[in-house]
């Protein structure tokens, strides 16, 4: 894994992406150059090419092509390489439109930049699904035998990437063994020794206990010594997963590892990016808002948008604005419940805009008043807040930054209606809180442009 303005990309996925582009923009320069009238010197025009570099990051990350294929099969995956392909094609079908009139062979390089996007979007099929088998597989040593080292299991069977588990080594003060007994590594051998002998890469801590001496720290900084790679389980799923296990944290690691960091430049470019983009975003989907206005007026009585109390950064209460999707004795006994699935409260318009988040577009004003930013942790209602934060450590810390119009547990997760929901989303929310960053923010709008297409977690 590789740590880029503290989000971390696999290295695999790195080099995905500057291939992909690296190749678009080589493409595109050397058909410009080639196609112009050489007779009159004009300069290569960038927007055609910004224009399509940018579409096509955003059409590839928005399908997933750049993701981790956990639980998703070959079907899922093949549907969402056929619409990226469709995409990809009219956009860049589309896109040389804007070069200049003294361009001569306009269709001819039309042409080539389409064969050349599907060439790539075919690689990333290959590249994603093909390769598997002549990937490198990092070899792992799991140092514990509990739950925590079964969960490290389940997580790399599930995740797409070359990596095997070659045995764990369980310790003193583990209560009970959750592993495959064929697996445990018993005999009596130094763990540097064990490491060698197993062509190990890194090494995983996975103990629940870490009293009494249990954790051998002189083996494990042998181990590194040696250029193994050592890894605490809560920094392992980090990276791995995208999130901060509660149920794996320890308070220490939150104080004295990196993130939370929080400065007047990093607030500003925040708040900067968050002004322009919601400004964009209101003026591009105007008509979209004046469309919903009518429809939702048409179908029931009552106002079309609502205020609803949510708590903000620091635990200030602000209200939220949205557009009307429910009846308007939603909450007829007057006590705040989560919306369920298929929840009979919500009108036929409103299952519509619920589904494709056309609901939440009002809160681009939030935004634009400084009450939310694009990006954070979504905002809670006063009294969930209250019932989570009793029951929930760590809870508290998501409000130390803004709440989003999206977030990184909305784009990692499915819609939150329980507290076994709010538990799984605020460990993507604390991951968010603590790599919180402008590359990360523009990330998650990436990628939030495929879940609002495909509908998925909408309630």
């Amino acid at each position: 894994m590789t740590r880029l303005s503290t989000r971390y990309w696999t290295l695999r996925t790195l080099l995905q992406v500057s291939c992909d582009l690296s190749l678009i923009l080589v493409v595109f320069l050397v058909a410009c150059l080639v196609s112009r009238d050489l007779g009159r010197p004009h300069a290569v025009p960038a927007a055609p090419g910004i224009s399509l570099l940018c579409g096509l990051l955003l059409i590839n990350t928005a399908s997933g092509l750049y993701g981790p294929l956990q639980e998703r099969s070959l079907y899922q995956f093949m549907t969402r390489a056929a619409l990226a392909l469709v995409l990809g094609l009219l956009l860049s079908y589309n896109v040389i439109s804007l070069l200049p009139p003294e361009f001569a062979q306009r269709e001819k390089l039309r042409w080539l930049m389409m064969a050349c996007v599907a060439a790539v979007l075919a690689h990333r099929v290959y590249a994603n699904w093909g390769d598997a088998t002549i990937r490198p597989v990092s070899r792992i040593l799991v140092l514990g035998s509990g739950t925590a080292a079964q969960l490290v299991a389940r997580t790399i069977a599930l995740a797409n990437r070359p990596a095997r588990i070659v045995g764990y080594v369980p310790c003193p003060n583990e209560a009970q063994s959750t592993i495959d007994p064929r697996q445990l590594l018993h005999a009596a051998v130094p763990l540097k020794d064990r490491a060698l002998g197993l062509g190990v890469d890194q090494i995983i801590v996975a103990l629940g206990d870490r009293r009494g001496g249990a954790m051998p720290l002189q083996e494990l900084l042998d181990c590194k010594s040696l250029g193994v790679r050592v890894l605490d389980v809560s920094t392992y799923f980090e990276k791995m997963l995208g999130q901060i296990r509660i149920d794996q944290l320890h308070p220490g690691w939150l104080i004295f590892g990196n993130g939370f960091n929080h400065s007047f430049h990093r607030d500003a470019a925040k708040r900067a990016f968050d002004l322009v983009c919601s400004c964009m975003l209101l003026f591009f989907a105007a008509p979209l808002l004046l469309v919903t206005i009518a429809c939702i007026a048409l179908e029931s009585r009552g106002p079309v948008l609502y205020r609803q109390e949510r708590v903000g950064q620091d635990g200030k209460i602000f209200s939220i604005l949205k557009f009307r999707s429910m009846r308007l004795d939603a909450e007829r006994n007057g006590t705040p419940q989560w919306a369920s699935a298929k929840d009979d409260r919500v009108t036929r318009i409103g299952a519509i805009i619920r589904r494709f988040r056309i609901d939440e577009l009002p809160q681009l004003l939030n935004v634009f008043k400084g009450e939310m930013s694009l990006v954070g942790p979504r905002p809670e209602r006063p009294y969930f807040v209250e019932k989570l934060t009793a029951k929930i450590p760590f809870y508290a810390l998501r409000h130390t930054v803004k709440p989003g119009l999206t977030g990184w547990a909305q784009v990692r997760y499915q819609y939150g209606a329980s507290m076994e929901d709010a538990l799984e989303k605020l460990q993507y929310d604390l991951y968010y809180v603590k790599n919180h960053s402008l590359v990360l923010d523009i990330s998650v709008l990436f990628q939030t442009v495929g879940v609002v297409v495909s509908g998925r977690g909408a309630r």
